[in-house]
């Protein structure tokens, strides 16, 4: 029973948590089991050589913590860098804005990179830096790959050119949480040394792994890091990946099992097939928002986000009202503006098992909230921009053909 029950299935369309698929949930319905029996490590063992393909990776090693983003976070940082160490860290919404507070608190030396909330990290700024930097006091650069908070994703691949063109050996570190798995991804490419994201985010499972993929250059870092870290001390999974036992401590046994038939659905679909479904699914979306004569927070068509849309509403309506209405009167669950964007976007979620039908009754609510707020908005006019696209670029179910 939901703790507040409302009549029907709920529209849960924040950028993560999301909808969980029903085979998932049935994986996941089981009893506890000894991790230490034969069973576990077989399990373990086929899920690590399998999300190696979802960061688009043969050389890296992969680490499944049971936490969220932020201890990925904390493992990325803490296994390869040392207190004291320069890092560039780029602010661009709240949650790069999170990752930079925890990069202070564990006593990096932090160069901030911002930009107005809705823009994309300034790589100008940081081949400045790269090229004044002779000595190599630069040990990392952090960047968040999609920021949730304004619907803004940044271009790796020009990191590691401007990285490369420099000759700089410096660390790339990327949050990847709500990116991999829904948006292109290539860690062995893009030249990426650690790569990391959450369960709760395009995987479609609950809250609470937190998978982090290491290159051989990160581990090799490990050697020289004097860090303080327990908990997610790389080098204790490795002992135990040697021993084939896997896990230094007891893991989420339902979510091994839920990770294993959520990865198995992606493989069904194919990941090429996932990231054009996200891709559909948020050009359905803008042109759902341009129809409604508003404005996506995202600035510039380059940092578009096919995960999610961050709405921009008019000075005299709060945003967060839309939020609330959505939930009370619709059932449908839209994602809040965030510290600087707080009452000014709400933000729609696309990500991870979701379809084009689904999407569109999200919109419709959308439009009901719209015009229950006071916007002059056309009943349909967003449904109708984004169903004419999508009825034209839908392929058949490859399941089904």
């Amino acid at each position: 029973m939901d703790y507040m029950y409302g009549p029907g299935r709920h529209h849960l369309f924040v950028p993560g948590p999301v909808n969980i698929p029903e085979p998932v949930i049935r994986a996941m319905n089981r009893n506890n089991e000894d991790y230490r029996s034969p069973a576990i490590p077989a399990l373990t063992k086929t899920l690590l050589e399998d999300v190696k393909k979802i960061f688009k990776t043969t050389s890296g090693t992969p680490f499944m913590f049971p936490t969220t983003g932020t201890g990925a976070w904390e493992s990325a940082l803490t296994n390869t860098l040392s207190p004291g160490d320069r890092i560039v860290s780029f602010l661009i919404g709240q949650f790069s804005l999170l990752w930079i507070d925890q990069q202070k608190r564990l006593n990096f030396k932090v160069d901030v990179v911002e930009s107005d909330w809705g823009q994309g990290a300034n790589l100008q700024v940081l081949a400045s830096k790269l090229s004044q930097d002779e000595k190599h006091s630069i040990k990392a650069i952090c960047i968040v790959h999609n920021e949730t908070a304004t619907g803004v994703t940044n271009d790796i691949s020009a990191v590691r050119t401007l990285l490369d063109h420099y000759k700089h050996p410096a660390l790339l570190l990327v949050d990847g949480v709500s990116s991999i798995c829904a948006l292109d991804f290539r860690m062995d490419e893009w030249g990426v040394d650690v790569a990391l994201t959450g369960s709760q985010k395009a995987l479609s499972l609950p809250t609470g792994l937190g998978i982090v993929c290491a290159s051989p250059k990160a581990l090799e870092a490990t050697k020289t890091s004097k860090s303080l870290k327990v908990f997610f001390d790389w080098n204790d999974y490795l002992k135990f990946y040697k021993l084939g036992t896997y896990w230094p401590y007891t893991p989420s046994i339902q979510l091994l099992y839920g990770l294993r038939a959520a990865l198995d659905l992606i493989f069904e679909e194919g990941l090429e097939n996932v990231i054009a479904r996200h891709a559909r699914l948020g050009k359905a979306t803008r042109l759902a928002v341009e129809a409604w004569g508003l404005k996506n927070c995202t600035q510039k068509e380059e940092w578009i986000s096919n995960t999610v849309t961050a709405v921009v509403v008019p000075p005299h309506i709060d945003s967060s009202e839309i939020v609330r209405r959505a939930w009370k009167r619709y059932n449908l669950s839209l994602g809040l503006g965030l510290n600087k964007v707080a009452g000014k976007v709400f933000r729609i979620g696309h990500l991870g098992n979701v379809n084009e039908l689904q999407l569109l009754g999200c919109l419709a609510g959308v439009e009901m909230i719209l015009k229950d707020v006071g916007y002059p908005i056309v009943l349909g006019s967003g449904v109708a921009a984004a169903s004419t696209y999508l009825q034209h670029h839908i392929p058949l179910i490859p399941s089904r053909i």
